[in-house]
């Protein structure tokens, strides 16, 4: 099923694109014939469209229930920069205005109204909307998943406001959904069983690398400082660390502010502003800063420390390219990340078999740490998707990755752990088998042990690699308490015995990553276009202060990109423009075509 012709004419009328993205063609077309749609999309592919677009072919009023106040903020400005009639009932808004925006709604005169969970739950004034409403949009619907990981109690409450609202359409949208949350989302949130999308989970456009902490090649200042004028996140494990994190940037000379749940709400507005409306701003953030930033032009996401699951790195990963252009991740892991994130899953208080699910993601993302193969293709296989290539954008495929019969150096690592009483850590085992005499060695007496320095021809990051890959393979593990002693499984006991044998990632040799700024260089344009572009950004930027509103709300940065290439010259030629639609074209054109003819 394809789009209607009228969803082709306003998305290129209104939205000032040519086509559609892969997967929106087919869930516009549903949701524009009333179906009841369940749409899992990959961050950045325009799930916004997908109600977005059938609320403007048809008569009635929209209901968007969105998580933040920031998203919705956001989504409000980009639309009346469009020419939608669009507005969010919010906290932010005082009394009367609120009042405004419901007038507007029963009057007909808004196409689509955002509110959060929270207020549509404790809203009187839906049931006076009875009648006016025609659609539904749950966007972030994962939210209504007990098992899911950014779970909210209030849109366990959505079934029963849609039931105020009268017989009216429900569409719901996530990026992320495996089948029991699918699932979990259809029951909770359907009248009747919806018709379910589920798009690729491929994102293309981003470079995928993963560096174990300590080996080599720079650390996060040295990758930020690769992206010079970039927009990025650096997520931390902790509040204290993004407050070190974001002075650190700024002491290399680079533009960057914290962002965690214990600042001031005043401070971290604020904060989260200025990455919003500024170019080249990173934020040094814990998760906190994550659902609802909707910042196309993010180049990239970088992990300064491991994150808590494989659904988690995919998520956070997204916010970078959502404009499809190119865009760089990196995330630094280590075995203490590790042991941290199982002693929280073990500390919380999930049920069992929560916990199990918690410790199977964990584990799935440190097997994503230590692949041997194309990162994208393990990826994607987590997620079901057992038919893709090598991507040809992640570190093993451009770096390559050797593989080598490691049974013998993981027999020598377990038989280190067995001698030893299987209560020692990493660095404790590392030493005896690198035969380095600490105290602590001499005073076990461990140097008197078979297993002292048989392991001297391989280096230190060798040895931790070994250990890290044989825990990602289930061979070993690792016990919450004191210093995390390792621990032999069955399984790895019958590598011990003889009886099978293992294949290791051979660790690459020191030095500076090749990954270099390939991503970002293909975001730039030719050097004759380079002033023009600055130009542009400039403009960009003074037009978005004197409105109020994040700067690719005005325009994006593929649209400044084209502008600076293509050099048009008239309103016409300016109209085929990516991102450049009726309204755009009217408020904007004139003044940026004179700063292209000024150029």
């Amino acid at each position: 099923m394809s789009a209607p012709a009228e969803a082709r004419r306003l998305l290129r009328e209104v939205f000032g694109f040519e086509s559609f993205r892969p997967g929106q063609d087919a869930i516009v077309a549903a949701v524009a014939a009333g179906e009841e749609v369940l749409a899992v999309m990959p961050t950045g592919s325009g799930k916004s469209l997908c109600y977005q677009l059938p609320a403007l072919m048809a008569d009635g009023l929209t209901v968007v229930v969105s998580p933040l106040i920031a998203l919705m903020r956001d989504q409000v400005a980009q639309l009346s920069a469009l020419g939608v009639a669009a507005a969010s009932l919010t906290s932010a808004n005082d009394a009367g205005e609120n009042r405004r925006i419901l007038d507007d709604a029963r009057a007909g005169r808004l196409k689509l109204l955002y509110a959060a969970p929270e207020r549509l739950s404790r809203g009187e004034w839906l049931g006076d909307l009875r009648g006016t409403v025609r659609a539904l949009a749950i966007d972030e619907a994962h939210c209504v998943s007990q098992w899911g990981h950014d779970f909210r109690p209030e849109y366990l409450a959505l079934g029963q406001m849609r039931e105020v609202l009268g017989p009216i359409q429900t569409v719901a949208l996530t990026a992320t959904a495996d089948a029991a949350t699918r699932d979990e989302i259809a029951a909770r949130l359907f009248a009747a069983p919806p018709r379910i999308f589920v798009g690729g989970f491929d994102r293309p456009n981003l470079r995928l690398a993963m560096r174990p902490k300590g080996q080599g090649g720079g650390g996060v200042v040295d990758f930020v400082a690769a992206h010079p004028g970039d927009s990025g996140i650096v997520y931390c494990a902790s509040r204290a660390k993004t407050e070190a994190m974001a002075a650190k940037l700024a002491a290399a000379g680079i533009k960057a502010l914290p962002y965690h749940a214990g600042l001031d709400s005043a401070v971290r507005g604020a904060n989260q502003d200025a990455f919003l409306a500024e170019d080249g701003m990173v934020m040094a953030a814990t998760v906190a800063f994550g659902m609802g930033i909707d910042k196309p032009d993010v180049r990239f996401v970088c992990h300064a420390d491991l994150p808590k699951s494989i659904e988690s790195y995919y998520q956070e990963i997204g916010r970078a390219g959502r404009d499809g252009l190119p865009a760089d991740t990196l995330t630094f892991y280590g075995m203490e990340d590790v042991r941290l994130h199982r002693l929280r899953i073990e500390e919380g208080g999930a049920s069992d078999e929560r916990k199990r699910v918690e410790h199977r993601r964990l584990e799935a993302l440190l097997a994503l740490c230590e692949a041997p193969r194309c990162r994208r293709q393990t990826l994607l296989a987590y997620f079901g998707e057992t038919d893709s290539a090598p991507c040809g954008n992640c570190d093993l495929c451009l770096e390559g990755a050797k593989i080598i019969d490691g049974t013998m150096d993981a027999q020598k690592a377990m038989s280190a752990m067995v001698r030893t009483g299987q209560r020692f850590g990493t660095e404790h085992l590392v030493n005896l088998l690198l035969g380095v005499e600490t105290d602590a060695i001499r005073r076990l007496g461990h140097h008197a042990l078979p297993t002292f320095g048989v392991g001297a021809g391989g280096g230190r990051d060798h040895w931790r690699s070994v250990f890290r890959q044989i825990y990602a393979s289930g061979l070993v593990t690792q016990d919450l308490d004191g210093p995390g002693g390792w621990r032999m499984t069955e399984a790895g006991a019958e590598v011990l015995r003889g009886r099978g044998t293992v294949a290791l990632r051979a660790v690459p040799a020191a030095g500076r990553s090749k990954r270099g700024r390939a991503a970002a260089a293909a975001v730039a344009v030719d050097a004759a276009a380079q002033p023009l572009l600055a130009r542009l950004k400039a403009l960009r930027l003074r037009l978005a202060a004197e409105e109020g509103v994040p700067a690719y709300v005005v325009f994006a940065d593929r649209t400044l990109i084209e502008l600076a290439t293509r050099r048009p010259a008239t309103l016409a030629e300016m109209a085929d423009i990516h991102g450049i639609g009726r309204a755009k074209l009217d408020r904007y054109g004139e003044v940026f075509l004179a700063a292209i003819a000024e150029a």
